[in-house]
């Protein structure tokens, strides 16, 4: 696993699939802490998921201390839109877990006093407070591919789909 993905007791299980399935595209993992706003078995979380489910390193940390246990604290960086450094400067490293809030409350306000240096937002212009968690996830969690470079090279999407091509051919012979 390249990077590791944390969420702070998500409330919506369409997004929490979403990043599901980005956690599945990238081979990152994904740690859930503490109460969930849903059961793991819910339709809609399964629906968003589509059938990568098998395919995510899945976490569950029933509160933050076990997440603790599990993952240094020098390993996280944390975002929410009430930080201040732009996540252009966090300095990801191979095995970094990004540590997000949830939908409604955010990163608790305690993660921002204790480590305001290792607090991130997305910067946004116009009147936008903050963006979906799915889609913040999944800008932060390829800017930090790119910086640990582990994302696939521009020719393998071709060659995937070539090689598709070429098996939808021999099937209609």
């Amino acid at each position: 696993m390249a990077l590791h993905v944390a969420l702070i007791e998500p409330q919506i299980p369409p997004n929490t699939g979403n990043i599901a399935r980005l956690c599945a595209a990238t081979d990152s993992s994904l740690h859930l802490i503490g109460q969930l706003g849903f059961s793991l078995a819910d339709r809609d979380l399964r629906r968003a998921g589509l059938d990568y489910w098998e395919h995510v390193d899945l976490w569950h940390h029933p509160e933050w201390r076990a997440f603790r246990d599990a993952i240094s604290r020098d390993r996280c960086l944390y975002f929410s839109a009430n930080a201040t450094r732009s996540y252009w400067d966090a300095a990801v490293q191979p095995n970094s877990c990004l540590v997000f809030g949830n939908e409604t409350l955010g990163l608790p306000e305690r993660i921002l006093e204790k480590h305001p240096e290792r607090c991130y937002r997305i910067p946004m212009n116009g009147p936008v407070r903050s963006l979906n968690l799915a889609t913040a996830v999944g800008i932060v969690l390829y800017e930090g591919l790119r910086q640990i470079r582990t994302v696939d090279s521009p020719a393998e999407p071709e060659d995937r789909r070539k090689e598709a091509h070429e098996r939808s051919r021999s099937r209609r012979r």
